[in-house]
């Protein structure tokens, strides 16, 4: 049985709503790469989207001369995705669960792209260096019975 080949793609931008076309657009074609389903494709896309637009909003203060970049790492089994930015750290687990209908019903802003995230994906991990960088690490099963 011969071993998985693992591909590597990055992309890596200025901070600005105006690059999240192209952001969606690197993702869909990674996915396509992978062979992923078109249902996963459109939830990977949302999922990085929502990060990316946190970054540049949270993270950044839509300051364009700053850098998101995105990772994209997979085989035939899953595809391991992370965005990567310098910009003020964000403790997640400080995010109070709550429902959808709370959310909504209560007109919070944030902490919906957050929790939109996690039921998107299969795995979501955080990775922080005050200071330095914060690395959102997220993966989606491939499904092989295609």
């Amino acid at each position: 049985m011969m071993a998985a080949i693992e591909k590597k793609l990055t992309l890596t931008v200025p901070s600005s709503t105006e690059n999240l076309a192209l952001i969606r657009d690197f993702v869909t074609s990674v996915g396509k790469q992978a062979r992923m389903s078109d249902v996963d494709i459109s939830n990977l896309e949302l999922a990085v989207d929502e990060a990316c637009a946190n970054v540049i909003e949270h993270a950044y203060g839509h300051d364009r001369t700053k850098e998101v970049t995105i990772r994209a790492i997979f085989d035939e089994s899953e595809m391991r995705i992370s965005v990567i930015d310098s910009g003020k750290g964000f403790d997640p687990s400080q995010v109070q669960s709550e429902t959808l209908d709370q959310l909504i019903n209560e007109r919070k802003s944030g902490g919906l792209g957050m929790r939109l995230i996690k039921t998107l994906m299969d795995d979501v991990r955080y990775e922080i260096v005050p200071g330095q960088k914060n690395e959102l690490h997220m993966t989606k099963k491939i499904n092989s019975s295609k």
